[in-house]
């Protein structure tokens, strides 16, 4: 039996692993993906300020997958009845033949057929993007940077333009240009209005109620009639379901089955909730969906003919976890549903964040610190501790860890036994408490609390504690060294006492050298 697994990122990843610890050795597992590294989406704006971060949010997939057989090519084309797919490889095109499938193909960025739009803006999908986004900015001092579309991706990608021209002194004109009648649409009204915030704090201008209607080469085109230079544009409007799927998101049933043999999974997959609203296109739905799609595989895998009696994690996010053992499965086994939920919605802002979970809005050093919670947390679920810790340093501006975690290199035998995308996992607790209140409250209003936890954040224009701290420093440097009245630098020895002139200096140069 052959079991395939088209694509590897949140969801695919997901399906892959669970596949090979519930599946016997018997059955060929087999991941296909256009990239042999497996790309965590969610922190890929980083790069546009920090591109050597790009090592941490980047895993090989030889060292996440322990026995699957990993395929590089792209899926051009699907034949879900069939149980077919088309692959393009650099020898050509081959046929792989399933007999059980997880199509988790994500989604592609979609341009709504915009005169210009596809051709002249970038949009944020890959490393390469996010280089073309940060490179156009470094060359475009004094210019605009256009983020077309107000959602979570641009709202990272205007932030991180926002900061790389406050870090390099480009002095770029940021602007997010949005058609509806607010930032992140489809949000909390609480949480879109301490985003935005947020934004304007750091110095991101915002368009709402305006749509883009056209690109040239430096000019965007707004559907109200202005024109905007732009030296910088980045298209984050909205996806598409992939090409091999025409393009479109395929409608699923609640087992996530488009047919006996094949499921749909995370963006490419259109489901609706209970009240018939679309579920979010997110790392986190990917994550879910792909644990029920696991265990029903599983489940036909047994029906197909194969001796298995299989332990299947029921543990949710905020569970107990453990396993629980399984009969043998009978010849048509009712198959598990995905349920749509979400923990909640944390979105980065520069050196800044703002989170949502259950009613209570945040932002701050707690908001920065959940962040950080979901990237480690799905790199510590497939073994890349020493991504982790990079991840760590640089959300939370802490030192990367030491000694045994760095020599840490993802191999199946330094993985630990949860799933991506299980934030919750690291702040049960906190979160358990929240849920606590919000039950005590109920959850009919939001809960504002960035009032409290702004402060924390000392990136924030206008902290009272950076500028306390500020003062300080001001008030060392100008009794202690700082600049003469003439402007100049002043330079000063510290000799300890007993030691010579010659020793202060080469202290000195010592300590040039740890710089």
């Amino acid at each position: 039996m052959r079991v395939a697994v088209l694509g590897a990122g949140y969801a695919g990843l997901t399906v892959a692993r669970r596949l090979e610890r519930l599946l016997p050795s018997e059955v060929d597992i087999v991941v296909v993906d256009e990239s042999t590294d497996h790309l965590v989406q969610h922190e890929l704006h980083r790069l546009i300020r920090y591109p050597d971060l790009e090592s941490a949010i980047t895993v090989s997939l030889e060292k996440i997958l322990s026995r699957a057989e990993l395929r590089q090519a792209m899926v051009t084309d699907l034949d879900t009845d069939a149980g077919t797919a088309t692959l393009d490889t650099a020898d050509g095109t081959e046929t792989l033949d399933y007999d059980l499938a997880a199509v988790c193909l994500g989604a592609e960025t979609e341009f709504y057929g915009l005169d210009g739009v596809e051709t002249y803006a970038t949009p944020l999908k890959s490393v390469d993007d996010a280089t073309a986004i940060r490179e156009a900015a470094l060359d475009s001092e004094g210019g605009n940077a256009i983020v077309g579309g107000g959602g979570l991706s641009g709202i990272q990608a205007a932030g991180e333009l926002a900061a790389l021209s406050d870090r390099e002194e480009l002095n770029l004109d940021v602007r997010i240009v949005e058609m509806a009648d607010r930032i992140a649409p489809g949000f909390d009204d609480a949480f879109a209005t301490a985003v935005r915030e947020e934004l304007e704090a750091r110095g991101v201008t915002i368009e709402t109620g305006v749509a883009v209607d056209s690109a040239d080469e430096q000019t965007v085109n707004l559907d109200d009639g202005r024109s905007l230079g732009a030296a910088v544009f980045v298209w984050t409007g909205g996806i598409r379901g992939p090409a091999a799927m025409g393009g479109q998101r395929r409608a699923a049933a609640r087992d996530l089955q488009v047919s006996d043999s094949t499921f749909v999974v995370g963006d490419a997959a259109a489901l609706t909730d209970e009240n018939g609203q679309p579920v979010p296109a997110s790392a986190q739905t990917a994550t879910r969906q792909a644990r029920v799609a696991a265990t029903n595989i599983a489940a036909l895998a047994g029906e197909d003919g194969a001796d298995i009696s299989v332990n299947i994690d029921v543990a949710d996010e905020g569970g107990d976890g453990g396993d629980v053992p399984e009969t043998p499965l009978e010849s048509r086994p009712e198959l598990s549903v995905y349920n749509p939920e979400t923990a909640g919605w944390v979105v980065s802002v520069g050196d800044g964040a703002v989170a949502q979970v259950g009613p209570f809005v945040f932002s701050g050093e707690p908001a920065k610190a959940a962040k950080a919670a979901i990237g480690v947390g799905h790199l510590g679920s497939v073994g890349a501790i020493r991504q982790a810790s990079e991840l760590v340093a640089e959300e939370l501006d802490w030192p990367t860890a030491g000694g045994k975690l760095d020599s840490f290199d993802g191999t199946p035998a330094d993985q630990l036994p949860t799933d991506p995308g299980s934030p919750s996992e690291l702040g049960g607790p906190a979160f358990a408490v929240l849920t606590a209140v919000q039950q005590a409250v109920g959850d009919d209003q939001s809960i504002d609390l960035t009032a409290l936890t702004r402060p924390t954040d000392r990136s924030y224009p206008g902290n009272p504690l950076a500028k306390a701290q500020q003062t300080l420093v001001d008030s060392f440097e100008a009794a202690f060294g700082g600049a003469n009245e003439a402007g100049e630098s002043v330079e000063i020895d510290v000799v300890e006492e007993g030691a010579s002139e010659s020793d202060g200096a080469d202290a000195d140069d010592a300590s040039d050298d740890e710089e």
